[in-house]
């Protein structure tokens, strides 16, 4: 059977995503890029299968399949991967699938790293993009793309949940500081509330164009240490100087979600300490690994 939903990159978020869509009986059809990733999705509510769209005849070998799905949402992630795999991926992956499936509506999934702001100020859609980092501009010219496709741009903050949140593993583990005195402000979204954000752009009713995905209430990193400090009753960790070679960058913004909020979404964790409680112990059983 066609698939009515196609999740390009059927991983942390994709995969949420998919779960979400199979609710609604939704024929979904999530890709991967590796066996691995295959497995791991064995006995999900919805069909998956392996497509690298860095690699030309596996695009091409699914076309007949695919040519016209109604929803494509591309949620790949590069991994560890610099500016050439962001290229491969993001850009040059992203032409080749609308290339050759020409999906109805594609949903990009991109990052607010695309904002390079430092002073603290709230940035909306319409803010400047300026990315101090090549990986940045890529994702912009991979926007682009997709807009001038007449699609849909999710710009996502940092994403944590079930198992995943670099912050609160790292002072699980000792390893947390307080850079430059922990005032750079930091901008979050819970996995889950991202998929229903996805689900949410998804509808043809939605204007297509750019919207900051994120959630209600940006936090200082200071502001984010004490709430992990009270929760777990630990001190704070000490002050250090700021790491100038962030992968996403080093900024220091509050991004807005009016935009997609005015749409009718709403978050299930409005900031990172309401979804504490139920993070940690997900967290708490992998931190040895």
């Amino acid at each position: 059977m066609n698939p009515e939903v196609l999740i390009i990159g059927c991983g942390f978020l994709g995969e949420a995503a998919a779960e979400l869509f199979s609710i609604q009986g939704r024929q979904v059809l999530g890709l991967v890029r590796g066996t691995g990733s295959l497995e791991s999705l064995d006995g999900k509510p919805y069909e998956t299968a392996l497509c690298d769209v860095t690699d030309q005849q596996s695009v091409e070998g699914l076309t007949n399949r695919l040519r016209n799905v109604p929803l494509a949402i591309y949620a790949v992630s590069s991994g560890r991967g610099g500016a050439d795999c962001y290229a491969a991926i993001y850009r040059d992956g992203l032409k080749r699938v609308l290339e050759h499936w020409k999906p109805g509506r594609l949903l990009f999934v991109s990052s607010t790293s695309v904002y390079a702001q430092t002073e603290g100020e709230w940035v909306t859609e319409e803010s400047p993009t300026l990315p101090d980092r090549e990986t940045g501009r890529i994702l912009l010219e991979a926007e682009q793309i997709a807009l001038d496709s007449g699609g849909t741009v999710a710009r996502l903050s940092g994403i944590y949940g079930p198992g995943r949140s670099v912050l609160l593993r790292k002072f699980l583990r000792g390893d947390s500081m307080l850079e430059e005195g922990g005032g750079r402000w930091i901008n979050q979204i819970h996995r889950d509330d991202a998929a229903t954000a996805l689900i949410k752009l998804g509808d043809p009713n939605v204007p297509p164009g750019c919207y900051n995905t994120t959630d209600d209430f940006p936090a200082t990193q200071r502001e984010v240490h004490c709430w992990m400090s009270d929760f777990l009753g630990k001190p704070l960790p000490p002050e250090g100087p700021g790491d100038r070679n962030r992968k996403r960058g080093w900024t220091s913004k509050k991004v807005s979600n009016r935009k997609l909020r005015e749409i009718g979404w709403k978050p299930d964790f409005p900031c990172f300490r309401d979804a504490l409680p139920r993070l940690l112990p997900t967290i708490s059983s992998t931190i040895s690994d």
